[in-house]
Protein backbone atom coordinates (compact mmCIF):
# COMPACT_ATOMS: atom_id res chain seq x y z
CA UNK A 1 0.00 0.00 0.00
CA UNK A 2 2.09 2.84 -1.51
CA UNK A 3 0.34 5.62 0.05
CA UNK A 4 0.98 4.77 3.07
CA UNK A 5 4.24 5.65 3.71
CA UNK A 6 6.39 8.27 2.70
CA UNK A 7 10.19 9.59 2.03
CA UNK A 8 12.59 12.86 2.03
CA UNK A 9 13.31 13.44 -1.43
CA UNK A 10 16.26 16.13 -1.84
CA UNK A 11 14.20 19.36 -3.43
CA UNK A 12 17.18 19.98 -5.91
CA UNK A 13 17.74 16.69 -7.23
CA UNK A 14 15.33 14.25 -5.98
CA UNK A 15 18.39 12.52 -3.70
CA UNK A 16 17.52 10.81 -0.63
CA UNK A 17 17.65 12.85 2.81
CA UNK A 18 19.19 11.77 5.74
CA UNK A 19 18.89 13.48 9.61
CA UNK A 20 22.72 14.42 10.33
CA UNK A 21 23.74 14.59 14.06
CA UNK A 22 26.45 16.27 13.62
CA UNK A 23 24.47 19.19 12.35
CA UNK A 24 21.28 18.94 13.46
CA UNK A 25 19.99 18.84 9.48
CA UNK A 26 18.65 16.50 6.53
CA UNK A 27 21.79 16.06 4.26
CA UNK A 28 20.94 15.04 0.88
CA UNK A 29 23.41 11.89 -0.06
CA UNK A 30 23.87 13.03 -3.62
CA UNK A 31 24.26 16.71 -4.10
CA UNK A 32 24.98 17.13 -0.05
CA UNK A 33 22.33 19.92 0.24
CA UNK A 34 21.32 20.79 3.43
CA UNK A 35 17.77 21.32 5.12
CA UNK A 36 16.78 22.67 8.41
CA UNK A 37 14.36 20.26 10.12
CA UNK A 38 11.68 22.76 10.20
CA UNK A 39 11.99 23.40 6.23
CA UNK A 40 11.59 19.86 5.88
CA UNK A 41 8.78 19.58 8.14
CA UNK A 42 6.68 22.37 5.80
CA UNK A 43 8.20 20.99 2.65
CA UNK A 44 6.52 17.46 2.82
CA UNK A 45 4.18 18.29 5.77
CA UNK A 46 1.11 17.49 2.57
CA UNK A 47 2.80 14.57 1.56
CA UNK A 48 3.17 13.12 5.28
CA UNK A 49 -0.20 13.77 5.82
CA UNK A 50 -2.09 11.96 2.76
CA UNK A 51 0.33 9.16 3.83
CA UNK A 52 -1.28 9.18 7.54
CA UNK A 53 -4.22 9.76 6.49
CA UNK A 54 -4.11 6.63 3.83
CA UNK A 55 -3.94 4.61 7.33
CA UNK A 56 -3.26 1.03 7.46
CA UNK A 57 -4.09 -1.55 5.20
CA UNK A 58 -7.98 -2.42 5.02
CA UNK A 59 -9.57 -5.66 5.79
CA UNK A 60 -9.50 -6.64 2.28
CA UNK A 61 -5.65 -5.73 1.53
CA UNK A 62 -4.79 -7.63 5.11
CA UNK A 63 -6.38 -10.50 3.66
CA UNK A 64 -4.66 -10.26 0.24
CA UNK A 65 -1.29 -9.54 1.74
CA UNK A 66 -2.11 -12.99 3.88
CA UNK A 67 -2.93 -14.56 0.86
CA UNK A 68 0.04 -13.30 -1.24
CA UNK A 69 2.77 -14.10 1.34
CA UNK A 70 1.65 -17.39 3.28
CA UNK A 71 1.26 -15.46 6.55
CA UNK A 72 -0.25 -17.44 8.97
CA UNK A 73 -2.99 -15.91 11.19
CA UNK A 74 -0.40 -14.71 13.79
CA UNK A 75 1.95 -13.29 11.29
CA UNK A 76 -0.67 -11.39 9.63
CA UNK A 77 -1.59 -9.49 12.73
CA UNK A 78 2.29 -8.40 12.88
CA UNK A 79 3.11 -8.19 9.38
CA UNK A 80 2.48 -5.19 7.18
CA UNK A 81 2.97 -4.80 3.26
CA UNK A 82 3.88 -1.72 1.73
CA UNK A 83 5.32 -0.32 -1.64
CA UNK A 84 8.63 1.99 -1.38
CA UNK A 85 7.97 5.29 -2.78
CA UNK A 86 11.39 5.67 -4.61
CA UNK A 87 11.21 2.43 -6.55
CA UNK A 88 8.27 0.87 -5.91
CA UNK A 89 9.74 -2.60 -4.21
CA UNK A 90 8.00 -4.10 -1.55
CA UNK A 91 8.67 -3.37 1.77
CA UNK A 92 7.49 -5.98 4.72
CA UNK A 93 7.87 -4.35 8.05
CA UNK A 94 5.92 -4.96 11.52
CA UNK A 95 2.90 -3.31 12.92
CA UNK A 96 4.92 -0.98 15.00
CA UNK A 97 7.95 0.21 12.11
CA UNK A 98 7.50 3.67 12.16
CA UNK A 99 10.70 4.62 9.72
CA UNK A 100 12.35 2.19 7.77
CA UNK A 101 15.22 1.35 4.94
CA UNK A 102 14.19 0.28 1.15
CA UNK A 103 16.45 -2.88 0.95
CA UNK A 104 16.57 -2.32 -2.49
CA UNK A 105 17.49 1.06 -3.74
CA UNK A 106 18.32 2.27 0.37
CA UNK A 107 16.25 4.97 0.62
CA UNK A 108 14.71 5.76 4.28
CA UNK A 109 10.79 5.46 4.30
CA UNK A 110 8.35 6.77 7.04
CA UNK A 111 5.54 5.08 7.98
CA UNK A 112 3.18 8.08 9.09
CA UNK A 113 0.19 5.92 9.75
CA UNK A 114 2.13 3.83 12.30
CA UNK A 115 2.16 7.37 14.46
CA UNK A 116 -1.05 8.51 15.08
CA UNK A 117 -2.86 9.03 18.44
CA UNK A 118 -1.59 6.97 21.43
CA UNK A 119 1.93 6.15 19.11
CA UNK A 120 2.91 9.50 18.16
CA UNK A 121 6.01 10.12 20.46
CA UNK A 122 5.50 13.71 22.57
CA UNK A 123 9.49 14.47 21.87
CA UNK A 124 13.18 12.99 20.59
CA UNK A 125 16.67 13.01 21.30
CA UNK A 126 18.15 13.30 17.74
CA UNK A 127 21.02 11.12 17.09
CA UNK A 128 24.49 12.87 17.58
CA UNK A 129 27.05 10.15 16.93
CA UNK A 130 26.98 8.96 13.26
CA UNK A 131 27.78 5.16 11.92
CA UNK A 132 31.20 5.66 11.84
CA UNK A 133 31.67 7.01 15.42
CA UNK A 134 29.87 3.88 16.51
CA UNK A 135 31.84 1.76 14.42
CA UNK A 136 35.10 2.97 15.72
CA UNK A 137 33.76 2.85 19.39
CA UNK A 138 32.74 -0.94 18.81
CA UNK A 139 36.49 -1.64 17.35
CA UNK A 140 37.89 0.23 20.19
CA UNK A 141 35.87 -1.89 22.63
CA UNK A 142 37.39 -5.05 21.33
CA UNK A 143 40.89 -4.08 22.17
CA UNK A 144 42.61 -5.33 25.45
CA UNK A 145 40.16 -8.11 25.18
CA UNK A 146 42.74 -10.97 24.93
CA UNK A 147 40.43 -14.08 25.14
CA UNK A 148 38.25 -12.48 22.43
CA UNK A 149 38.29 -14.79 19.22
CA UNK A 150 40.18 -13.48 16.66
CA UNK A 151 37.70 -14.50 14.14
CA UNK A 152 34.53 -12.63 15.87
CA UNK A 153 35.69 -9.32 15.03
CA UNK A 154 35.75 -9.99 11.77
CA UNK A 155 33.16 -11.88 11.02
CA UNK A 156 30.63 -9.56 13.39
CA UNK A 157 29.86 -7.82 10.55
CA UNK A 158 30.44 -4.32 11.94
CA UNK A 159 29.05 -2.63 8.81
CA UNK A 160 25.78 -3.65 9.45
CA UNK A 161 25.05 -1.60 12.75
CA UNK A 162 22.34 0.47 12.61
CA UNK A 163 20.63 3.26 14.26
CA UNK A 164 17.46 2.83 15.81
CA UNK A 165 15.20 5.19 17.62
CA UNK A 166 13.40 3.11 20.82
CA UNK A 167 10.44 3.70 22.47
CA UNK A 168 10.77 4.80 26.05
CA UNK A 169 8.05 6.34 28.72
CA UNK A 170 9.51 8.95 30.73
CA UNK A 171 7.85 8.99 34.39
CA UNK A 172 8.03 11.53 36.87
CA UNK A 173 7.13 10.74 40.50
CA UNK A 174 7.19 11.72 44.44
CA UNK A 175 8.22 8.98 46.62
CA UNK A 176 7.45 8.76 50.26
CA UNK A 177 10.16 6.68 52.39
CA UNK A 178 10.24 5.40 56.55
CA UNK A 179 12.81 3.71 57.35
CA UNK A 180 14.19 1.39 59.78
CA UNK A 181 17.78 0.89 60.44
CA UNK A 182 19.97 -0.94 63.20
CA UNK A 183 23.53 -0.37 63.79
CA UNK A 184 26.39 -0.69 65.45
CA UNK A 185 29.50 1.38 66.83
CA UNK A 186 32.09 -1.09 67.63
CA UNK A 187 35.08 0.31 69.67
CA UNK A 188 38.61 -1.74 70.56
CA UNK A 189 41.52 -0.89 72.78
CA UNK A 190 44.45 -2.95 74.04
CA UNK A 191 45.19 -2.85 77.48
CA UNK A 192 48.64 -4.48 79.25
CA UNK A 193 46.42 -7.53 80.11
CA UNK A 194 43.72 -8.35 77.84
CA UNK A 195 41.52 -6.72 74.54
CA UNK A 196 38.62 -4.64 75.15
CA UNK A 197 35.80 -4.52 72.34
CA UNK A 198 32.85 -2.53 73.12
CA UNK A 199 29.58 -2.61 70.76
CA UNK A 200 27.21 0.28 71.02
CA UNK A 201 23.66 -0.16 69.18
CA UNK A 202 21.90 2.03 67.26
CA UNK A 203 18.60 2.89 66.30
CA UNK A 204 18.55 5.13 63.26
CA UNK A 205 15.47 6.39 61.23
CA UNK A 206 14.92 8.06 58.36
CA UNK A 207 11.88 9.62 56.81
CA UNK A 208 11.40 12.25 53.76
CA UNK A 209 10.08 13.02 50.17
CA UNK A 210 12.19 12.54 46.85
CA UNK A 211 11.09 14.16 43.53
CA UNK A 212 11.79 12.09 40.39
CA UNK A 213 11.52 13.68 36.76
CA UNK A 214 11.88 11.82 33.38
CA UNK A 215 12.81 8.65 35.04
CA UNK A 216 13.57 6.20 31.92
CA UNK A 217 12.10 3.23 30.78
CA UNK A 218 12.17 1.05 27.43
CA UNK A 219 8.68 -0.06 25.76
CA UNK A 220 9.68 -2.48 23.88
CA UNK A 221 9.77 -5.91 24.00
CA UNK A 222 12.28 -6.78 21.60
CA UNK A 223 15.00 -4.45 23.50
CA UNK A 224 16.60 -6.29 26.49
CA UNK A 225 16.12 -4.21 29.35
CA UNK A 226 19.86 -4.79 30.68
CA UNK A 227 21.12 -3.16 27.98
CA UNK A 228 18.46 0.02 27.94
CA UNK A 229 19.57 0.31 31.61
CA UNK A 230 23.47 0.08 30.91
CA UNK A 231 23.42 2.75 28.20
CA UNK A 232 22.09 5.80 30.49
CA UNK A 233 21.87 8.27 31.32
CA UNK A 234 20.42 10.23 28.03
CA UNK A 235 21.24 14.26 28.34
CA UNK A 236 17.47 15.88 28.13
CA UNK A 237 18.93 19.64 27.25
CA UNK A 238 18.78 17.90 23.82
CA UNK A 239 15.39 16.93 23.87
CA UNK A 240 13.19 18.32 21.43
CA UNK A 241 9.59 18.31 20.56
CA UNK A 242 8.84 15.10 18.04
CA UNK A 243 9.01 15.48 14.13
CA UNK A 244 9.39 12.67 11.71
CA UNK A 245 11.93 14.91 10.16
CA UNK A 246 14.30 13.51 12.58
CA UNK A 247 13.64 9.62 11.56
CA UNK A 248 14.74 9.43 7.55
CA UNK A 249 18.02 7.13 7.91
CA UNK A 250 17.56 5.66 10.98
CA UNK A 251 14.82 2.69 11.79
CA UNK A 252 12.12 3.25 14.56
CA UNK A 253 9.89 1.36 16.16
CA UNK A 254 6.73 2.43 18.49
CA UNK A 255 6.13 1.30 21.82
CA UNK A 256 4.55 -2.72 22.41
CA UNK A 257 4.77 -2.12 25.77
CA UNK A 258 2.41 0.30 27.26
CA UNK A 259 2.82 3.19 29.94
CA UNK A 260 0.99 0.72 32.46
CA UNK A 261 3.50 -2.09 32.17
CA UNK A 262 6.30 -0.17 31.97
CA UNK A 263 5.12 2.09 35.31
CA UNK A 264 6.08 -1.23 37.43
CA UNK A 265 9.89 -0.82 36.20
CA UNK A 266 9.38 2.83 37.42
CA UNK A 267 8.55 2.31 40.25
CA UNK A 268 10.85 -0.56 41.17
CA UNK A 269 13.77 1.94 39.56
CA UNK A 270 12.40 4.84 41.47
CA UNK A 271 12.17 2.59 44.97
CA UNK A 272 15.48 1.65 44.88
CA UNK A 273 16.80 4.97 44.32
CA UNK A 274 14.99 5.94 47.34
CA UNK A 275 16.64 3.15 49.43
CA UNK A 276 20.15 3.91 48.45
CA UNK A 277 19.73 7.73 49.21
CA UNK A 278 18.36 6.60 52.55
CA UNK A 279 21.17 4.12 53.16
CA UNK A 280 24.11 6.50 52.06
CA UNK A 281 22.57 9.27 54.73
CA UNK A 282 23.24 6.72 57.38
CA UNK A 283 27.15 7.20 57.71
CA UNK A 284 29.91 7.01 60.41
CA UNK A 285 28.47 2.82 61.99
CA UNK A 286 30.49 -0.31 61.44
CA UNK A 287 27.57 -2.52 60.84
CA UNK A 288 24.30 -1.38 59.47
CA UNK A 289 21.17 -3.24 59.00
CA UNK A 290 17.73 -2.51 57.70
CA UNK A 291 14.81 -3.48 59.26
CA UNK A 292 12.40 -1.65 58.45
CA UNK A 293 11.11 -0.49 54.54
CA UNK A 294 7.95 1.63 53.86
CA UNK A 295 8.11 3.25 50.07
CA UNK A 296 5.15 4.78 48.44
CA UNK A 297 5.75 6.30 44.79
CA UNK A 298 2.93 8.03 42.87
CA UNK A 299 3.61 9.26 39.29
CA UNK A 300 2.23 11.92 37.10
CA UNK A 301 1.04 10.48 33.16
CA UNK A 302 4.55 9.52 31.18
CA UNK A 303 5.66 10.98 28.46
CA UNK A 304 6.45 9.30 25.28
CA UNK A 305 9.93 9.50 23.32
CA UNK A 306 12.14 8.27 20.71
CA UNK A 307 15.90 7.87 22.04
CA UNK A 308 18.52 7.35 19.89
CA UNK A 309 20.51 3.94 20.01
CA UNK A 310 23.10 2.11 17.68
CA UNK A 311 22.50 -1.41 17.21
CA UNK A 312 24.85 -4.27 16.42
CA UNK A 313 23.29 -8.50 16.35
CA UNK A 314 25.69 -10.55 15.46
CA UNK A 315 25.40 -14.85 16.14
CA UNK A 316 29.15 -16.43 16.79
CA UNK A 317 29.19 -20.08 16.67
CA UNK A 318 25.55 -20.26 17.09
CA UNK A 319 25.39 -18.04 20.01
CA UNK A 320 23.82 -14.44 19.82
CA UNK A 321 25.83 -11.18 21.20
CA UNK A 322 24.28 -8.21 21.06
CA UNK A 323 25.79 -4.49 21.30
CA UNK A 324 24.10 -1.07 22.05
CA UNK A 325 25.62 2.48 22.18
CA UNK A 326 24.03 5.43 23.00
CA UNK A 327 23.48 7.68 20.04
CA UNK A 328 23.80 10.80 22.22
CA UNK A 329 26.72 10.03 24.73
CA UNK A 330 28.60 6.86 23.13
CA UNK A 331 28.32 5.79 26.42
CA UNK A 332 28.49 1.50 24.59
CA UNK A 333 27.70 -2.19 26.51
CA UNK A 334 27.95 -5.20 24.85
CA UNK A 335 27.98 -8.96 25.05
CA UNK A 336 31.61 -10.64 24.01
CA UNK A 337 32.36 -14.38 23.57
CA UNK A 338 35.50 -16.14 25.14
CA UNK A 339 37.99 -18.31 23.31
CA UNK A 340 38.39 -20.73 25.69
CA UNK A 341 41.86 -22.49 23.85
CA UNK A 342 43.22 -18.77 24.36
CA UNK A 343 42.54 -19.15 28.05
CA UNK A 344 43.65 -22.01 28.71
CA UNK A 345 46.85 -21.80 26.59
CA UNK A 346 47.18 -17.68 29.05
CA UNK A 347 46.08 -20.27 32.33
CA UNK A 348 49.15 -22.87 31.19
CA UNK A 349 51.79 -20.46 30.77
CA UNK A 350 50.67 -18.98 34.11
CA UNK A 351 50.24 -22.05 36.19
CA UNK A 352 52.88 -24.46 34.60
CA UNK A 353 56.15 -21.88 35.73
CA UNK A 354 54.08 -21.76 39.17
CA UNK A 355 53.96 -25.15 39.71
CA UNK A 356 57.71 -25.58 38.92
CA UNK A 357 58.74 -22.95 41.19
CA UNK A 358 56.68 -24.46 43.46
CA UNK A 359 58.08 -28.34 42.75
CA UNK A 360 61.56 -26.80 43.42
CA UNK A 361 60.51 -24.88 46.90
CA UNK A 362 59.03 -28.09 48.32
CA UNK A 363 61.63 -30.37 46.66
CA UNK A 364 64.31 -28.00 48.12
CA UNK A 365 62.78 -28.06 51.47
CA UNK A 366 62.32 -32.34 51.72
CA UNK A 367 65.99 -32.34 50.63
Amino acid sequence: MASSVTNYQCPSCTGPLHFHGATGKLKCDYCSAEYEVAEVEEMFAKKEEAARAAGTPSKEEAEFQKAAHGWSDDEAERLRAYGCPSCGAELICTENTAASTCPYCGNPTVVPSALTGGAMPDAVIPFVLDQQAAKQALQNYYKGKKFLPKTFAAQNHIDEIQGVYVPFWLFDGEAYGDMVYRATKVHKRQTQSEKIEITEHYDIYRKGHLSFEMVPVDASSKMPDEHMDAIEPYTYENLQEFSTAYLPGYFADTYDEDEEKCSERAQDRISQSVKDAFRKSVKGYSSVTQKKEEISVSMDPATYAFFPVWLLSTKWEGKNYLFAMNGQTGKLVGDLPVDRKLFWLWFAGIALPLMAILSFVLLGGIL
